[in-house]
């Protein structure tokens, strides 16, 4: 268990960039690279890690616009349109938040990322006429700057 919780620490951080980080990795705590490999399936496989994968700094990538968009759909057909909304490719985010009226009536959330903010209005657009969501309010709202963007931590180290 001790040497899951470092493996998370410094996993968390990032991969080394080496031919071989997982041999990197289990240097650092002990283990063979096999060791480190199996013990990632593992956490994989109980759900202790539900995903494995990049942060993708995309305006460094040239995606200069994205857009977090908000609809108020009613709650019996929310998860349907939610899951019709995370089948886009282009869709990066879609999730479900509480209403907090009557200022905020908004429940339905999704993040879309483009070159630039017309090729966002149009993925909106989009995914407005094909999911049916013409008749349901909705909000655009696009970032206007990036204070900080990583993956979440969760065991807090020393050189985080």
């Amino acid at each position: 268990m001790e040497n899951d919780q470092l493996l998370i620490e410094i996993i968390q951080n990032g991969l080394p960039l080496v031919s071989h980080p997982y041999a990197a990795i289990g240097k650092q705590i002990g283990l063979t690279e096999t060791e480190v490999i199996n013990k990632l399936n593992s956490l994989i496989e109980t759900g202790i890690i539900k995903r494995f994968g990049i942060v993708v700094y995309h305006r460094k990538l040239g995606y200069r616009a994205n857009a977090m968009v908000v609809w108020d759909i009613p709650d019996v057909k929310v998860d349907l349109i939610g899951q019709k909304l995370g089948k886009f490719k282009f869709v990066t985010l879609c999730y479900l938040r509480s209403r907090h009226l009557p200022d905020w009536p908004y429940n339905l959330y999704c993040m879309i990322h483009g070159m630039d903010k017309e090729v966002v209005l149009q993925k909106i657009a989009k995914l407005t006429e094909q999911c049916e969501l013409n008749q349901f309010p909705q909000q655009i709202l696009f970032s206007k700057h990036c204070f900080k963007q990583r993956g979440a931590v969760y065991y807090p180290s020393s050189t985080n």
